[in-house]
């Protein structure tokens, strides 16, 4: 694929385009038959609390168990890492403490749902064994980091019937709903491009992530739970609890950890399905580790309303050293920033600076001042608790049923997926064509063989017909 050099300056004429992923249609559908339907947070029962158990309580899960808690319990906290466990309980002295999750699930009876910010890798035994329980849950992004656990832990949701969320905040923002107003209101006509870039990562990738020297694990950590499902190995420094992000085998990459914010309002306010084709370049790249920089090219060739979109993904550093950046659009006159997105139309670019739908600026000025004269109506469901995606889950536990519009997983899976897709092609460095019903890359062996990790240790095998 070609990455272009200039900046987009010719807009292509555009005709129709392929149907949206069936459960996205769904909820979109239900969201705009009842605009004014949404649980308010004064609507939820007195005194009516959920008790709540926090798989992963250090970082980002410790902020998500702080959410969580909002007009709820944490009954029990669970980390492999006694520091964690220990700076949780002092917030939450009450709950029961845990190393393994599985003990946990098994003995706290009074669990309704469960919050799980572990390392990518162990997001899945996590969240399949509170499925097989019964146990609502609400899963940090990427939801997974093999596709096949991405397929399983779905099935596995929906025959259970359980309230589910992915950690992505971005999709509760006001902006999430306005993007998508916005492009139904023909604010840059048909697209034909979009750009998205990332800071990403921020850990090593490529030669820096080469193995250091085995030494002893830390005192505080169990490493063997950490380990959860992958192969045995030896412990490396740092790779906890933040360098196992650069690793294939923990973690998924930059796409993988940011495209579940910058993609999502874009796929969302177009509706975009399963891409046509992707391909990708990548600098770095090694046996085990997501090379230091990269870029994608998703290509879906008939989208209803616009006809072909070309979205390219960029990634952390150039050969040179430089920040792997898109070309600038024409009429922007300030720095793009180091993470946003652009969406090139007929009519107009519409830039965003952020890794959410977060703050817009339309090009050329003209077309701003005309657009933003008139804007369009909200018509779309706000999410009642904007920037929290665990208070939303928790509101939508008590009433028993998804809000439109949540990030659950009949949405959340599918752009888990598209973020895995891509990572697919980073890895094989070859041009991926995805059959989503016999779930495989055609005719590419090589990408075929990573859709599901090559082993699983003993008494960590879970799988959807077995819940």
């Amino acid at each position: 694929m070609k990455f272009h050099d200039t900046a987009m300056t010719q807009h292509l004429p555009t005709s129709s385009r392929r149907s949206f992923l069936k459960g996205f249609t769904a909820t979109t559908a239900a969201g705009i038959a009842m605009p004014n339907l949404l649980l308010r947070a004064q609507d939820t029962p007195a005194g009516k609390k959920l008790g709540i158990g926090c798989i992963g309580v250090g970082g980002k899960g410790f902020s998500d168990m702080e959410s969580a808690s909002w007009q709820n319990e944490i009954v029990a906290i669970c980390d492999v890492d006694s520091n964690n466990l220990a700076a949780a309980a002092k917030k939450f002295p009450n709950a029961k403490q845990y190393r393994d999750f599985r003990e946990m699930l098994e003995k706290e009876k009074g669990i309704d749902g469960v919050t799980i910010s572990t390392p990518d890798h162990s997001h899945y035994p996590a969240a399949m064994h509170a499925i097989s329980l019964g146990k609502h849950i609400c899963v940090q992004k990427p939801l997974v980091n093999t596709l096949w656990e991405a397929r399983e832990l779905h099935k596995a949701a929906t025959k259970k019937g359980i309230i589910t969320q992915m950690g992505n905040q971005g999709h509760t923002y006001e902006q999430n709903r306005q993007l998508k107003e916005w492009l139904d209101a023909g604010v840059i006509g048909k697209i034909s491009e979009i750009h998205v870039w990332t800071n990403r990562p921020i850990w090593p990738q490529g030669h820096a992530a080469d193995p250091k020297p085995a030494q002893a694990v830390p005192a505080t950590l169990d490493w063997q739970l950490w380990l959860a499902q992958a192969p045995d190995a030896e412990y490396r420094p740092k790779i906890h609890p933040f360098d196992w992000r650069g690793l294939f085998e923990y973690g998924a990459g930059a796409l993988g950890d940011m495209g579940c914010h910058n993609l999502d309002p874009i796929v969302w306010a177009i509706g975009l399905g399963v891409p046509d084709r992707i391909e990708a370049t990548a600098d770095g790249l090694t046996d085990i580790a997501w090379p230091r920089g990269a870029k994608v090219g998703y290509i879906w060739e008939n989208v209803p309303g616009h006809g072909k979109i070309t979205l390219y993904w960029y990634e952390g550093k150039n050969t040179d050293g430089s920040d792997c950046l898109p070309p600038v659009p024409k009429d922007l006159n300030k720095p793009m920033g180091g993470t946003g997105f652009y969406l090139v139309g007929a009519d107009g670019i519409l830039c965003n600076e952020g890794s959410q739908a977060q703050k817009f600026t339309i090009l050329p000025e003209a077309r701003s001042q005309e657009f933003l004269a008139s804007p369009p109506a909200k018509t779309l469901d706000r999410s009642p608790t904007p920037g929290d995606s665990q208070k939303e889950w928790s509101l939508a536990v008590k009433q028993g049923k998804h809000f439109p519009f949540m990030s659950q997983f009949d949405y959340a899976v599918p752009l888990t997926e598209l973020c895995l897709l891509g990572a697919l092609a980073i890895r094989t460095g070859t041009p991926i064509q995805w059959d989503q019903e016999k779930y495989l890359a055609i005719g590419n062996d090589a990408a075929n063989k990573l859709i599901k990790r090559a082993q699983y240790r003993d008494g960590w095998e879970y799988t959807a017909d077995k819940v």
